[in-house]
């Protein structure tokens, strides 16, 4: 029989309050939250970027797709005597959508997070590509040249690092201080091939291209900015080919050139993935790839399963090397492994760059589960409490504004992608107001007498403080099920400074739970699309 111990009281005390500490630590009081929606940031960036804002996001996420600035991009020919290090060289109306969106969110007090990636202009990718499965397409993708892409990323940097002054402008540009290196590598269209005969190679590629932007945003004035690499799809391919997908955590072992054993590859297993051959070799990966590890984070879209969609939720197919959101533990522990075969001890935060539910109504093109809005908004709710229960979680992400808009013929019934918070209409759906004001109990039920721990997030309350220099506070409404309106029950003062706050209440009986806040007067830039009262959605609780 073992053995049993008893702590003295002082012992058993101080075991409390540390449990006490480190669920308050979970609170990530700088958690950011990136919004995207390219096609309205960059055709609107007044009218989005007010949206945004009232929606109370941190960050305004872009793609700054290479071949939509560079020259002749539908090219074979390089343009003759163009310098692609250099911004003016560059057509000036190329630039001009991102121009606007980042002095559009300077004036807003928001951030920008530009994602550096392709297409590639067809000029800067490996020709003939054609006959390898290789579409129009993927071809703008195929084997990028590292080397123009950290030209070209030197050419963002001068730009954008707060001493550039356009031609024709009387001011310089606003600094970007917040970049992330391609999107989705792990993803054919993005980056392809992703595998040749089995063996992923598009890991290899990626390793330059992180290598040429890293050194160009640091030669550029952006060495203390936050530098994301990763940015993977949760998901991937059995067999990996040219243009379909890679599991994230099998792209990863590759990147940094381990097997599935976190054993360095050597022989033709290393060569194959451009990796180290020999210890000596091993020795010098980690100095000659800085940005994989001295990175400020690591980007993931923690999108849930496309056949569950609920965030506690698995995938059914029980693939080890997935990475969505339920799979952030196996996803925090491969990171932590890549870097300790090296010697290295950073803890890369996890960025949440892209998530969202896709929705029915509108009909979607998408092969997943289709959610209703008032599913969707209960299940935002719920991720975003999964990751701020997280300590190593650095953001949240809701990825679009609008429904994208379907094909011709089909354009306001059917979309591309359905997770916006916005009908294509512009009507409101129901997680709208739920991505606003978050609400989400762990715990629905307890008996008489009993608190339960009510959590959630003003997500305007910064900027409202910061527009009207009041602290803010949400009220915390109640209905009982026997019947009658809501009255308020708590009121919880926002003293985090991303929004978020946990209080225990105690409940007189079973019934209904909400919050409410209402934008104070002399916010600044109000949306069109938002209420002066917000309310959350609803949460049925059982009091026994």
């Amino acid at each position: 029989m073992p053995r049993t111990y008893r702590l003295p009281l002082l012992a058993v005390l101080a075991l409390l309050l540390a449990a006490a500490l480190a669920s308050t630590a979970h609170a990530n009081s700088n958690q950011l939250t990136l919004m995207q929606d390219d096609s309205h940031v960059l055709t609107d960036p007044t009218g989005t970027l007010n949206t945004f804002r009232s929606l109370g996001a941190t960050d305004v996420r872009i793609f700054m797709g290479w071949a939509s600035i560079a020259p002749s991009a539908n090219s074979r020919r390089r343009p003759s005597g163009f310098n692609d290090s250099n911004p003016s060289s560059y057509p000036a109306s190329h630039w001009a959508p991102y121009d606007a969106a980042v002095r559009a969110a300077a004036a807003r007090g928001m951030g920008v997070n530009f994602v550096l990636t392709g297409p590639a202009p067809l000029w800067a990718t490996k020709p003939g590509a054609a006959g390898r499965g290789v579409t129009s397409r993927t071809a703008h993708d195929y084997e990028p040249n590292a080397a123009e892409f950290g030209n070209f990323v030197a050419a963002v940097g001068k730009r954008y690092n707060g001493n550039y002054t356009p031609s024709g402008s009387s001011s310089p540009l606003p600094t970007v201080k917040f970049w992330a290196i391609w999107d989705e590598p792990n993803y054919g269209f993005q980056l392809a091939p992703q595998a040749v005969n089995g063996v992923e190679v598009a890991p290899l590629y990626y390793r330059s291209l992180v290598n040429h932007a890293w050194t160009s945003l640091r030669a550029t004035g952006h060495g203390s900015n936050t530098i994301l690499i990763g940015d993977t799809a949760p998901r991937g391919a059995a067999q990996p080919g040219v243009a379909n997908g890679t599991y994230p955590l099998r792209f990863l072992r590759a990147l940094y050139c381990v097997g599935s054993n976190y054993q360095e590859l050597r022989g033709t297993a290393a060569a194959q993935r451009g990796c180290p051959t020999t210890a000596g070799a091993s020795r010098r990966f980690r100095s000659q790839n800085p940005g994989l590890f001295n990175a400020s984070g690591f980007a993931a879209h923690l999108y849930t399963s496309g056949q569950v969609s609920r965030p506690n939720l698995p995938d059914p197919s029980n693939i080890h090397d997935y990475a969505g959101l339920v799979d952030l533990p196996s996803l925090i522990r491969t990171i932590d492994r890549l870097q300790a075969v090296y010697g290295s001890h950073n803890h890369m935060p996890i960025y949440n760059t892209e998530f969202g539910f896709q929705t029915n109504p509108p009909q979607s093109q998408c092969q997943c589960v289709f959610l209703s809005p008032s599913t969707a908004a209960y299940y935002l709710n719920w991720a975003e409490y999964i990751q701020w229960s997280n300590s190593r979680v650095r953001s949240d992400a809701q990825y679009l504004l609008f429904d994208a808009p379907g094909p011709p013929g089909h354009f306001t019934t059917q979309s591309v992608f359905s997770s916006g918070l916005l009908f294509l209409n512009g009507t409101a759906k129901a997680d709208y107001q739920a991505f606003q004001l978050p609400l989400y109990l762990a715990s629905t039920s307890t008996s008489s007498g009993h608190s339960l721990q009510v959590w959630g997030q003003v997500r305007p309350g910064p900027y409202a403080q910061r527009d009207t220099g009041s602290q803010q506070q949400v009220q915390i409404e109640f209905q009982p099920s026997s019947g009658g309106g809501y009255t308020t029950i708590s009121t919880a003062t926002v003293t985090n400074s991303a929004g978020y706050f946990r209080v225990p209440v105690t409940f007189p009986s079973s019934g209904s739970v909400r919050l409410q806040w209402s934008y104070p007067s002399g916010f600044a830039f109000m949306s069109p699309y938002s209420s002066p009262v917000v309310t959350s959605r609803t949460q049925a609780i059982t009091i026994h």
